[in-house]
């Protein structure tokens, strides 16, 4: 056979009428087992798959969701993914994942393309300094849009996000109590709107119970920069005894860098990674972090956005979860 299958040759390799075929692949009308068996084997043979993009055009309907992130390999958003991706294929729904690397102008080219491909909704993680052409551009295409993590003030969109600021301030509350005085934040390098806040909760923390002088120490989100990161702050601050981390990747990093110096992880140096990443747990010293539960967070995601399709003209919706402290093995007494 030569030429893409079509649903006409599905139909006469079967023996059955186009219409037929068309209500076999939609999962439609009243057809018998038998003859809905000869139209799917047929199909099989041929290598046949529906041509969603016609079918959309002729309901008004789109299957496809766009999800437009920053660094997809952070296994934080590894797990909102597969979260996201879950529950909306499970609905019949089919996601497309791009990474902007938190650059205006890539996201951009990423969001006309979903605009033309006709996408039927936008997962969305503003990237820094977004032009307000990216918002007006959605809105006036009328695009399902939920965004996530960083919510733009006055978009309009739905927004699933964590409050950063009660989690840091609740890591650096239960640090204090362990009788920690000197406690540095580590990670992250850009003033992103998460990591403000995230540092915003730390800071009011260290003012409140007036502890030692709040020292920021940024660091790119890796293990190895947060290896060299936590060294480099021991050796300009020796004072320091604990660590709240901006991600647990960068605190499993300040773990290595502890070791590197000869001292133990929970013992000598208290370290707080955020989000509670699978590898938190089977870490050595097993990680204390704050959990959002990524995966989780990303059904929730997904969650809202079924809501934003299904109810077009509904009042915007804002979801922030809270973060739960998980004590495990890298906080201890100074």
């Amino acid at each position: 056979m030569t030429g893409k299958p079509k649903l006409e040759t599905v139909a006469r390799e079967a023996g059955v009428s186009i219409a037929t075929a068309s209500q076999v692949m939609r999962g439609a009308g009243r057809i018998s087992d038998k003859t809905r068996s000869k139209v799917l084997k047929a199909a099989q043979k041929l290598h046949y798959v529906p041509d969603n993009r016609a079918a959309s055009m002729r309901s008004g309907q789109n299957r496809e969701i766009g999800f437009v992130i920053n660094k997809i390999s952070n296994p934080f958003n590894a797990e909102v993914i597969s979260g996201v991706s879950d529950l909306l294929e499970a609905e019949g729904y089919l996601v497309s994942v791009l990474d902007a690397r938190d650059d205006p102008d890539r996201q951009g080219r990423h969001i006309d393309a979903f605009i033309r491909n006709g996408r039927g909704g936008l997962l969305w993680v503003p990237a820094e300094q977004t032009p307000h052409k990216t918002f007006d551009l959605l809105t006036a295409h009328r695009i399902p849009t939920v965004t996530f993590l960083r919510r733009p003030e006055g978009s309009g969109f739905d927004h699933v996000g964590i409050r950063n600021a009660e989690a840091t301030a609740l890591a650096t509350h239960h640090l204090a109590g362990l009788g920690h005085r000197h406690i540095a934040y580590l990670g992250g390098e850009e003033l992103t709107a998460v990591r403000r806040e995230r540092i915003a909760g730390y800071e009011a923390t260290m003012s409140e119970r007036d502890l030692g002088p709040a020292v920021i120490w940024d660091s790119n989100d890796i293990k190895q920069a947060g290896m060299e990161a936590m060294m480099a702050l021991r050796a300009a601050h020796p004072e320091t005894t604990a660590v709240v981390c901006n991600g647990d990747i960068v605190a499993l990093g300040a773990c290595h860098g502890i070791r590197r110096l000869g001292l133990e992880p929970g013992r000598d140096v208290s370290v707080v990674g955020f989000d509670d990443i699978p590898d938190a747990a089977v870490a050595t010293p097993p990680l204390t972090t704050m959990a959002v539960s990524p995966y989780q967070l990303g059904r929730r995601l997904a969650r809202v956005m079924l809501e934003r399709l299904s109810e077009p003209d509904g009042p915007v919706s804002v979801s922030e979860v809270s973060a739960e402290l998980v004590l495990r093995a890298t906080t201890g007494p100074v």
